[in-house]
C-alpha cells in the first residue's frame, strides 16, 4: 500500500476528529463546562496533528532500495563531501558495488554544502583486518563519487579495489 494514501486517510479521520473536538468545546462554552478550556487546548493539538498528517501526505517518503546492498556502519561523515562506511570482512566485490551505491543514495542531502557550487560526495568502504594479535588494520576496500547538484545523479562512479580483496583472510571470522 502507498504510504501517502495511508497518510491521507490518516489525514481523512484526524479531520474528523478534529472537528468532532471543535463541537464539543463550542458545547462546553455554551454549557459552560468546567474543562471548556482545556476542549480548546485538545482542539488546537488536534489541528496540528492534521496539519502535519496532511503534510506527510505530500511529500514522498520513499527510500530507494539497491537489491544486494549489505547493512552498513557509518564511521565518518563530515556533513559536506566526504563519509566512510564500515563492512564486515566477508564482503565480496559484487556486494560492495551494491552497498557502495546505496549509501550514496542513503546519504544524498539537500543540506550537504554542496549546492552552491559543482561538489560532489565521496563515500569510502572500509574494513578491518587483524594481520596479527593486539593489531588492527582499516582496508580500504572501494568507493563511490556522486554529484550534490541533484538528487537524481546519472553519473555515480563506483570504484571496487579488486586488489585489496585479495588482503582479506580466506576464512570467515568467528562473530
Amino acid at each position: 500500500m502507498d504510504i501517502q494514501l495511508t497518510f491521507l486517510k490518516y489525514t481523512q479521520w484526524s479531520g474528523i476528529a478534529t472537528l468532532a473536538f471543535a463541537a464539543i468545546a463550542i458545547l462546553a462554552f455554551v454549557l459552560k463546562w468546567g474543562i471548556r478550556f482545556r476542549l480548546v487546548g485538545t482542539t488546537g493539538f488536534m489541528l496540528v496533528m492534521t496539519g502535519g498528517l496532511f503534510a506527510l501526505s505530500l511529500a514522498p517518503l520513499t527510500r530507494t532500495v539497491i537489491p544486494g546492498a549489505l547493512n552498513y556502519s557509518l564511521i565518518f561523515d563530515n556533513g559536506a563531501t566526504q563519509a566512510v562506511i564500515g563492512l564486515p570482512q566477508t564482503v565480496t566485490p559484487t556486494q560492495l558495488d551494491a552497498t557502495l551505491r546505496q549509501a550514496a543514495s542513503d546519504l544524498y542531502s539537500y543540506g550537504r554544502l554542496g549546492a552552491g557550487g559543482n561538489k560532489s560526495l565521496t563515500v569510502r568502504a572500509r574494513t578491518v583486518t587483524h594481520p596479527e594479535d593486539g593489531l588492527s588494520v582499516p582496508l580500504f576496500l572501494g568507493q563511490v563519487t556522486r554529484s550534490l547538484a541533484s538528487r537524481e545523479d546519472d553519473g555515480v562512479a563506483v570504484e571496487v579495489y579488486e586488489d585489496k580483496f585479495a588482503q582479506l583472510p580466506k576464512t570467515k571470522p568467528i562473530t
